[in-house]
Order: structure tokens, then sequence, then C-alpha cells
């Protein structure tokens, strides 16, 4: 299909305004392919004298905003203009593993200086997201801690379009760095600076409402390794979405809790004019810049900011409240431990007794259905994201439930959860933390389908 026709129906000049409005970048015209990405070193300047030095995708970060249509064929060219290998990991997808983005599924690495091609059916509709895919380690200038990630939108062959306007935003910490924490001494991530898109609080534009309008907040938790929970003084978030995926029973909350790599679609009816702060409810993460000023029209001065009540975030209530009957595969027991490294040092973590590479690997058989049992027996939560499949969260931390599908789900401090997944989709498939620290340091394994 012709790159001109391609775009055409996707709908991308008109979305292209809206992209430049909130700080995203558009996807450069390239007959070669539907779409080119190249993977770059960029400076991003968050607020005024305060430039990143990072890698990004098309000469910005976030990247493009990628809109394609439900099971149409797309192909993606990637060019890497860095000096080290790089993967970009379509997540979300029900994409074969040699285009997933996984070095671990046998996806192939785009080479410094070198070109990748990614063809693939786009599926499930909703919104989905890409990002780098390599390990970090301690390198805090590699993988997810860069500006290597963006939005990606699957258009269902139906849209409801309940909603008057459409605002993709995505949460990311900036300039980070490994520093003492606790007793022990142990080493976690800190970021000096945040931003909403491209901007931190008080940069950039605003976001420009209208009174009565009911906007469509796409939410997206870009960041390495921390939760973050987002408040908008005055309003009320009807959440509509979960990771892409429809929600069984939408319902209006106050905070939008969300671990690394989660995305909340939700609908905002502007009824409280005014010039308001739509950011992270802590104090000091918000202060270093995660948030952005909505501007009612004809209103103006500063920002204001009310801290909000601070609930349990609950994923069940947006379910149905049912017991769900075993599946025919069974359960799969998978204990989270972390492992002392030592002062000073990075932990260690482990599935069933080990760490990636040695872990065992969750066997299942094709078209059969199973139920992980999430046993979190750390002090950390950790937000376990599975490659290639969705699943369906039949318990969390003790409450049944039914309906709620996703492909991340926060596992909290010391509790179970569980969920069902069909293995409907053959081949290689990565489970691991999407805390990058957590996953660099042991926390994976591999799916593994069997013929018998």
């Amino acid at each position: 299909m012709e790159r001109r026709k391609f775009l055409a129906l996707l709908g991308v000049p008109a979305y292209a305004e809206l992209a430049r409005r909130v700080g995203l970048q558009t996807v450069p015209d390239n007959s070669s392919a539907d779409v080119t990405i190249r993977i770059s070193p960029v400076d991003v300047e968050v607020a005024k004298g305060k430039i990143i030095k990072t890698t990004g995708y098309n000469g910005s970060a976030p990247g493009p905003v990628l809109r394609m249509r439900e099971g149409q064929p797309v192909t993606v060219e990637v060019h890497n203009d860095t000096k080290i290998p790089e993967l970009v990991h379509w997540h979300g997808l029900f994409i074969p593993p040699e285009v997933d983005g996984s070095e671990e599924e046998g996806t192939p690495l785009v080479p410094p200086g070198g070109v990748q091609r990614y063809s693939f059916v786009p599926r499930p509709s909703g919104s989905r997201w890409y990002h780098s895919h390599v390990h970090a380690g301690r390198d805090m200038k590699r993988a997810t801690y860069t500006g290597q990630f963006a939005f990606l939108y699957i258009e269902p062959k139906e849209e409801p379009g309940q909603y008057d306007a459409e605002v993709f935003l995505a949460l990311h910490g900036w300039d980070p760095y490994l520093s003492g924490q606790g007793d022990e001494g142990n080493l976690e991530v800190t970021y000096r600076a945040y931003s909403m898109n491209s901007y931190a609080l008080g940069s950039g534009e605003p976001l420009r409402v209208k009174e009565g309008q009911r906007v469509l907040y796409r939410i997206l938790n870009a960041s390495a390794t921390e939760q973050h929970r987002i408040a908008l003084p005055g309003h009320k978030f009807k959440i509509i979405s979960l990771d892409g995926n429809l929600v069984p029973v939408p319902r209006e909350v106050d905070t939008i809790d969300m671990g690394p790599a989660e995305r909340v679609d939700a609908v905002v009816t502007m009824n409280q004019p005014g010039v308001w702060i739509l950011g992270e409810a802590n104090d000091q993460t918000r202060n270093a810049g995660l948030g952005i000023v909505v501007e009612y029209a004809n209103r103006n001065g500063p920002p204001q900011w009310a801290a909000p009540m601070i609930t349990p975030w609950d994923y069940t209530i947006f379910g149905r409240d049912t017991e769900t009957p075993a599946p025919e595969g069974g359960v799969v027991p998978l204990v989270f431990r972390k492992k002392f490294a030592g002062h000073n040092w990075v932990d260690n973590w482990t599935i069933n007794g080990k760490s990636f590479p040695k872990t065992d690997p969750i066997r299942v058989r094709a078209n059969t259905r199973y139920r992980l049992r999430f046993d979190n027996q750390s002090d950390e939560a950790h937000p376990v994201h599975l490659h290639r499949h969705s699943f369906e969260l039949t318990r969390f931390a003790g409450k049944p439930t039914a309906g709620v599908i996703k492909d991340v789900v926060v596992v909290p401090a010391m509790k179970q959860v569980e969920v069902d997944f069909t293995a409907d989709n053959p081949g290689p498939s990565l489970f691991h933390c999407h805390q990058q620290l957590h996953m660099d340091y042991g926390f994976m394994t591999m799916v593994q389908y069997i013929d018998h």
C-alpha cells in the first residue's frame, strides 16, 4: 500500500496537530516502509536550561505516536544510528517472537549503524506502546532509562468515540543515578527530573480545554522503575480501559495508580473551570517535573494543586465480583523473592528460587488455559509483564474478580495475585518484572510451548 493512502487511513493529518500541541512528534514520510523509526542521540530540553542528553526515536523523546489499524499488516523499518546494538519491543501485541523485540525470544538485534524491519499484523486494538528492550544493568544511559519509548495505538475496527478530545500523556523520569537506600545500603534508582511527554511541569504549552468537554486521557507510565499516582484536582477519572483493554465496569476514581509499563485510558468531564495541575500526588516528584498544566478557555492565573485523598488502588472495582472456574491447565506457582547481594550493591531477584538465565521455564500446551499464581514474598511491589499474550485477573490480594484483561499487573509487596491466560500464541514468550533494575538482576523467565 502506498504510504500516502496508509496515512490517510490512519487519520494522521488530523492527529499531527494534536500531537504537536501535547509535545509529541509525528513520523516523517518515507515511501520505503509504512513507518520509519530512527534510534539516535537526542537533546531534550525538559525545562529552560535543563537539557537531557539521551537516546530517542526520530529526534525526540517520547518518540512518534504510531496509529495502526487492527488486522491491517504493517512494516516498520528501524535504523540504529547509535554505537550499540538495540531492540524495539512492541509491547502488548500478539505477534511472532522474531519481531516482538526480545533477544531472549530470538528477535535479532539492530546492529550499530544497521537497519531492521518488523512486519506484523497489529492486534489487539487499544493503547499499546513500543520501547527499547535491552539489558542496562548499572548503565543508566541504556534501555528504558533513555528516551526510547512512545505510544502505539491500535485502532479498533469500530471506535465508539464517546469523547470530544484525545490526549496522550507519557510519564518519565530523567537523569537517573544509583543511590543507597535503607539500612542495608542496597542500591536503587533515583531521578533528578521528570516530565509528562517532553516537558517538565511549568514548561511547554498547557493542555487547553473547554468547559463541558469530555477529554480522553491515554496515560502511559514509561518510567524505568517507579510507580506513579496521578490526580487532577476537582475532577474525576472515569476509567474505561486498562492496558488498552476495555474494563467490564467503568468507574470514576480520584487518582490513578500506575506501575512501570501500565496504561490507563480515562475520560474526564471538564466541569471545574480554572487553571489546574494534572500531576503526581507526591509533592517531591511533582515539583521535580511530573505534571502538566490544564487550562480552561478564558481562564488564567497560576495553576492550582490540591492534595488528593489517598485511597488504595484496586483493579477489582473495574471487574466482576465473581469466582473464576479453575482452568484446565492447572495452577503455576511463581514465588518472587529478593536476594541480598551485599552493601552498596544491587539486589538480585529470584522466581521459584532461581535467577535468570537459570530460572525454570513455564511450560504450556497450545490452546490451553493456565492460572499463574504470583506470590510476592518481598517488600517491594512488582509490575510483572507477559510478552505476546494478555491475561485475566482472577484474584487480587485475596479478592476474587473476573473480566479485567491486562498485560502488566502490579503485585503488591507480600501479597498474591492470580491471573489466567490462554497459551494461544506459540513460540518463546518472555515473562519479567518491568522494573528495569529487577529485570536486569534476575527477575525473568520464559514461557515455553511443548508438544505433549
